[in-house]
């Protein structure tokens, strides 16, 4: 990775944690633009105005991490790889470019991930869990029925906590990054050690938890860590040789002595959920970045594009979701998602927005602002469910003034 300025090594350190606190949006441009519609939900009406987007402000200070960690030794699952399918972009229809009113959208079922309304987690497999303490929500999953959820701890640093019927068990303080399986029967988070002025440090663990196991692994020499996927049993996370050193993609299967660094990939950002292809930011500086998808077993690269940065994967691995090439500011433009063959734009969302995440193969969730933004006081969002291969939009959660909103890993 070509580094540039000090702005690299900000995003670098907090790109779990920062980014993750303004919704952390990315998005996808590609080929000359296409037929431009408004979007209509999954059933109704289009929708017939934009929503204004707030001018850009500073992305938010990156977190401490703290340096105690818990050590178990057992055995973790294994995720199995799934099943490839056709191309997407092969059966969309409608505009390829939709402006959305968030406002206009109609009600449509929950989100079938976790989630977070205020401080409550729902959806997936397992109860209603309201989070104790007052601290900011950095990310959320859940291991079978019990919650993991990143947390502000109040000390300027971060912790992971871990709920069984709805009470905390245990606490893991340090922890920037979660991922969990689609299952819920496993999860990886790891510990980076962020400093109070939001840069990195040397040092960090990564963990690999299941419902009968929690094991470990210490990365003294390590730099800007963080868990990317837990895939057929295989945690891959990033991690840097020096402080401004580019970042390389590691696989590690828990209870093994060392990861496996992979060399197919270099510069990671986003790892498939089938561990099949991952998203490669090979440039970042002011002007924005190029990301490339490239296939992990044998380092082919399929496509890239300087347009834009890539956040993650439908399950299947068919299609990438992602936002603009220079994330900095208060919300994201655009929401996309394009053939991870070949590059093509299937769809892009036209809005504010702060968060996207794949529900399955062809849905996307997006944590999308109705009205106001900017900090101010009456700021209205919604998560709201975009269909891939039509463009059109529903509400997955009603509209709220002032509630944290925030989609599970």
């Amino acid at each position: 990775m070509r580094h540039t300025n000090r702005r690299l090594v900000i995003l670098v350190s907090a790109i779990a944690v920062a980014a993750v606190a303004i919704g952390g949006a990315l998005a996808y441009r590609t080929g000359p633009a296409e037929a431009e519609g408004l979007a209509a939900p999954l059933s109704g009406s289009p929708s017939p105005s934009p929503t204004p987007t707030p001018a850009p402000t500073p992305a938010p200070t990156p977190i401490p991490a703290a340096s105690r960690t818990p050590i178990v030794s057992r055995t973790p699952s294994v995720t199995p790889p799934t099943a490839k399918t056709s191309s997407p972009s092969a059966t969309a229809t409608g505009p390829t470019k939709v402006t959305l009113t968030v406002s206009k959208l109609s009600e449509g079922r929950e989100p079938q991930v976790p989630y977070l309304v205020d401080r409550e987690v729902r959806g997936g497999s397992g109860s209603v869990v309201e989070l104790p303490g007052t601290g900011g929500v950095i990310a959320l999953g859940r291991l079978d029925a019990d919650v993991l959820a990143i947390v502000q701890d109040g000390n300027d640093g971060t912790e992971l906590l871990k709920t069984e019927n709805a009470k905390v068990v245990r606490r893991t303080p340090g922890v920037t990054s979660l991922v969990t399986t689609r299952d819920q029967s496993a999860a990886a988070y790891a510990a980076a050690r962020i400093s109070s002025m939001g840069q990195a440090t040397k040092g960090g663990t990564v963990y690999a938890e299941t419902t009968s196991s929690l094991k470990s692994l210490k990365l003294p020499d390590s730099w800007n860590l963080q868990v990317l996927a837990f895939a057929d049993g295989k945690v891959y996370y990033r991690a840097a040789s020096s402080e401004d050193g580019a970042w390389a993609l590691y696989s590690w299967t828990p209870g093994a002595a060392a990861g496996v660094k992979v060399k197919t990939v270099v510069s990671p950002t986003a790892v498939s959920a089938n561990g099949r292809v991952a998203a490669s930011m090979g440039t970042l500086n002011d002007s924005g970045s190029c990301s490339s998808i490239v296939e992990v077993g044998s380092g082919r690269q399929l496509f890239r594009t300087c347009d834009n940065q890539v956040s993650g994967f439908t399950p299947d691995g068919s299609t990438a979701i992602g936002g603009s090439a220079y994330g900095d500011g208060y919300c994201d433009t655009a929401q996309v998602a394009l053939d991870v063959t070949t590059g093509k734009l299937i769809r892009e969302w036209k809005g504010c927005f702060h968060q996207s995440v794949a529900e399955d193969d062809q849905h996307v969730l997006i944590v999308a602002v109705a009205s106001g933004g900017g900090g101010d006081p009456g700021t209205k969002s919604a998560i709201i469910r975009c269909t891939i291969t039509t463009g059109a939009c529903e509400l997955a959660t009603s509209i709220s003034t002032d509630k944290a909103l925030r989609i599970g890993t």
